[in-house]
């Protein structure tokens, strides 16, 4: 930092600690500031002297230190209740998008499925639950599973499917999914027994819908309609694999919101099971880094979860993170638990203060259970909640170790201490025809893609891969010596010592450059074979298993991509010029009206000899062109035909 920001950050932190003597013992909320007096962070508290203080005393995760380094100032809203404290911070974050707030919440809207109230109603998947009277089912956890149910439905029951009514029947009533009401009538009642079995099935109760569709199934089988009968046999099944993927039901049929939450490592992840009409039918997973308490964090989010998704369930379970264990065991559940007894728990003043404030907001059922088969499924929520961070970790540590440590590990074992920043380089060429090069960056085991560069080779005739090789090392470290840009750790080159001593004579004799050069070998299946290294070169002894092979393998394929498909760019456009140009009468002019009105060179190829009177081409010179490109394609495309083998060779 400089002495100006050391001298603007020590009066900061006076003014801070001034304010912090003064703060009261009340409920109410507080919005941290950064320099440019932007709030960076709202939170709540039950006391706020303490839970402010907290933030400027003792230690803190690496996340909350990064929060805490970048206040400058704050202000506090003093509340008469906890639960005005929880609806403020909720507007607060709504109004001012505070950047670490942003990070604690879900970033969607979940979805819904909706009926609409309208004379002839239909189905919709929504995000936005509006009041006009339409009765909406959800959240869904995704939208793949909103639609999926919504097409299960529209098999079902024959609503209107249009958004605006045609003038005419269109297909789906000629396939039985839709009454057709642009041309038919369809009394009220039709529709108001669609929408109560369709409110029915999305509640839960579709067990009397399998009931009926297997009855239907089976009077079709018996008239030997077995078209008709596969068709309700499949709507069975799909019954079966949407609406039933549960594993707990409770017998009381209430549609019911499970929490549970997990940390670690300064993460925290939210897990909610959807219990609907007594069967647990979805989970959904949110996962952000918190910065403050994670009870209080945990809170908001709820808070935030239901400001966004406004359908409400009769019920909401929360955890209660830190029980007080007593000596008496459950001696009976509620009549439809049967499980074995567990440990009864207390819940602590402030964790119950904060579900009653969520109640009385929201007008529902908050509850954190004591026991039962109730905080047996906030014990499933939060177990799940653990294996997705677990999860989380895991797959960050592979990461590492594919990229990261493969990059360490390869640097070590060429004995360059660091392969940190590695710029690799392929070669493309058809029969010496349009020759370009491609340079691909791996930093840290990673593409860097916005450091790729692509090479017109401008000097080399014929297929030379060599002198092409030579060409573009020199034109990208001269750049790089002119410019001063970053040096790699690594050079590979695609190919094996001619290409590498190419590289090597380039850097050290013209450049001045000591940059360790490596070279990829291909197999006869044109896969990475070998790591050369060295002057002389020689092969590097790599287990094919290893991630440092495999980051060698992207390395070399990703560079090869890069080259093949700048290529096909260059040679795609050549063709059109020079096939163009080629035909006698076509000059520049003729060329670029013809690509202007036709569009392309396929179209041209493909037009009909009247097509070009409106061009001013007569007949016989569409004739010419028509000939000379037809003739130009089926060249091409023997050359096509070789391109693999060309390329193999040149490896």
């Amino acid at each position: 930092m400089t002495p100006e920001e050391l001298t603007e950050r020590g009066q900061s932190l006076e003014r801070i600690h001034n304010k912090l003597a003064l703060l009261p013992d009340q409920p109410g909320c507080y919005l941290m500031k950064n320099r440019e007096g932007t709030i960076i962070y709202v939170g709540k508290a039950k006391v706020l002297k303490n839970r402010v203080r907290s933030y400027f005393s003792g230690s803190h995760d690496g996340k909350t230190q990064r929060l805490v380094s970048e206040i400058r100032d704050f202000e506090y809203i003093v509340t008469s209740s906890n639960m005005e404290a929880l609806i403020l911070e909720c507007n607060l974050i709504k109004k001012h998008h505070p950047r670490y707030n942003v990070l604690l919440k879900d970033d969607k809207t979940f979805p819904y499925i909706k009926i609409t109230n309208e004379r002839h109603p239909r189905l919709e998947v929504t995000r936005r639950v509006l009041k006009d009277k339409a009765k909406y089912f959800g959240p869904y956890p995704n939208g793949f599973a909103a639609q999926q149910t919504k097409k299960l439905l529209d098999r079902l029951y024959p609503l209107r499917k249009c958004s605006t009514m045609p003038d005419r029947v269109c297909l789906y009533y000629h396939i039985g999914q839709c009454l057709a009401p642009c041309e038919y009538e369809v009394t009220e009642s039709e529709y108001e027994d669609m929408v109560q079995e369709i409110s029915k099935f999305l509640s839960g109760g579709h067990e009397e819908i399998k009931k009926e569709l297997r009855r239907k199934m089976e009077e079709a089988a018996e008239e030997l309609q077995f078209e008709r009968a596969k068709e309700f046999r499949d709507q069975l099944m799909s019954i079966q694999a949407i609406m039933e993927k549960q594993n707990i039901n409770t017998a009381d049929q209430l549609d019911r919101d499970v929490f549970g939450f997990a940390v670690d490592k300064g993460w925290m992840c939210v897990q909610i099971l959807y219990v609907r009409q007594g069967k647990m039918i979805e989970r959904h997973a949110t996962k952000f880094p918190f910065y403050g308490d994670a009870y209080d964090d945990f809170m908001s989010f709820v808070t935030q979860y239901y400001s966004e998704n406004p359908a409400l369930p009769r019920e909401i379970l929360l955890p209660n993170p830190d029980p007080v264990e007593t000596e008496e065991s459950v001696d009976a559940a509620e009549p439809s638990e049967t499980l074995m007894p567990v440990t009864d728990v207390e819940v602590s003043e402030e964790n119950k203060a904060g579900a009653d404030a969520l109640q009385e907001w929201l007008k529902v059922k908050v509850h954190i259970p004591k026991r039962g088969l109730k905080k047996q499924m906030i014990g499933m929520a939060i177990e799940n909640a653990r294996v997705t961070l677990d999860e989380k970790f895991k797959l960050l540590e592979r990461s590492e170790e594919r990229t990261l440590g493969a990059a360490e590990r390869l640097g070590a074992a060429l004995g360059i201490g660091s392969a940190r920043r590695i710029e690799a380089f392929d070669n493309s060429n058809i029969q010496g025809s349009d020759p370009v090069s491609a340079m691909v960056v791996f930093i840290d085991g990673k593409p860097a893609k916005k450091e790729y560069r692509k090479y017109k080779v401008r000097t080399v005739q014929g297929p030379d891969d060599y002198e092409t090789m030579r060409e573009v090392i020199r034109r990208r470290y001269e750049r790089v010596l002119k410019e001063q840009l970053e040096q790699p750790d690594m050079i590979v080159v695609d190919g094996g010592k001619g290409q590498m001593s190419a590289a090597l004579d380039v850097l050290e004799n013209e450049l001045g450059l000591a940059i360790p050069v490596c070279g990829l070998v291909k197999d006869n299946k044109h896969k990475t074979a070998q790591l050369m290294a060295g002057d002389p070169p020689e092969v590097v002894p790599l287990g094919r298993d290893s991630q440092e092979f495999y980051l060698l393998q992207r390395i070399q394929d990703e560079v090869h991509r890069f080259a093949i498909t700048f290529h096909r760019e260059r040679r795609a456009k050549s063709m059109v010029t020079s096939a163009l140009d080629s035909i006698p009468g076509i000059g520049e002019k003729r060329r670029k009206m013809l690509l202007k009105h036709f569009g392309s060179l396929k179209k041209i190829r493909e037009a009909a000899v009247e097509d070009f009177r409106q061009v001013g081409i007569g007949e016989k010179l569409a004739r010419t062109i028509l000939s000379s490109l037809r003739d130009e394609e089926e060249q091409h495309e023997a050359v096509a035909d070789d391109e693999p083998y060309e390329e193999k060779s040149r490896e």
